[in-house]
């Protein structure tokens, strides 16, 4: 039985913690994750990383707060976040402007509950259910209360490392619409990490 390549991003050790800002000052748009499932699954759905060290979440944290910088001078702030799977454990969080509010915190701790029970993006959960979150919770059997734990908006994709079983960290942004928090951390992976095959 042959075995299909698995994909995997490498971190180049150059890499460094800032993004290109635009001479113009205007933000560069986020590009869109498709609306299509399966190629969402292949595309971005979540990432497996070489190594997700506490150094990785420092850097890919930054760069994702350079890139919305920008945004954030035209009034469109947004919380970022990265915690471990395994422990909960923020490793990495920030906001990026002024209008973040404890809400976001409360989106942000959602979409975490979410990846978490079902190891995928909170996008791909949104596509899934065509937002719809009445069926979400009636499909799992969810209490109001239950139901209120979860978030299937985009905004939040796992992590994986090769060699080890589950999801081993967390990415999340929340503050713009929900398929702009998900593009930029498929944007910001895609452009500072390699993709070989193993």
């Amino acid at each position: 039985m042959t075995t299909k390549p698995q994909k995997v991003w490498v971190r180049p050790r150059a890499v460094g913690t800032t993004a290109a800002t635009p001479s113009s000052g205007h933000p560069v748009p986020i590009p869109l994750p498709t609306e299509n499932i399966d190629q969402l699954k292949e595309d971005s759905d979540s990432f497996t990383l070489s190594s997700f060290t506490a150094e990785d979440a420092w850097v890919l944290g930054n760069l994702l707060r350079a890139r919305l910088l920008p945004h954030a001078a035209h009034g469109q702030s947004a919380l970022i976040s990265i915690s471990l799977a395994n422990s909960g454990q923020t490793v990495f969080q920030c906001v990026t402007g002024p209008g973040i509010t404890p809400d976001h915190e409360k989106w942000v701790q959602r979409k975490r509950n979410a990846v978490q029970r079902w190891t995928r993006s909170t996008y791909r959960l949104n596509l899934q259910f065509s937002g719809d979150e009445a069926r979400f919770k009636s499909i799992f059997q969810l209490s109001e209360e239950q139901a209120n734990s979860y978030a299937i908006h985009g905004g939040a994709v796992p992590i994986r490392v090769p060699g080890v079983e589950g999801i081993v960290a967390i990415v999340i942004v929340s503050g713009l619409a929900q398929e702009e928090d998900h593009g930029v951390i498929a944007d910001v992976i895609k452009s500072n990490w390699e993709e070989v095959e193993i």
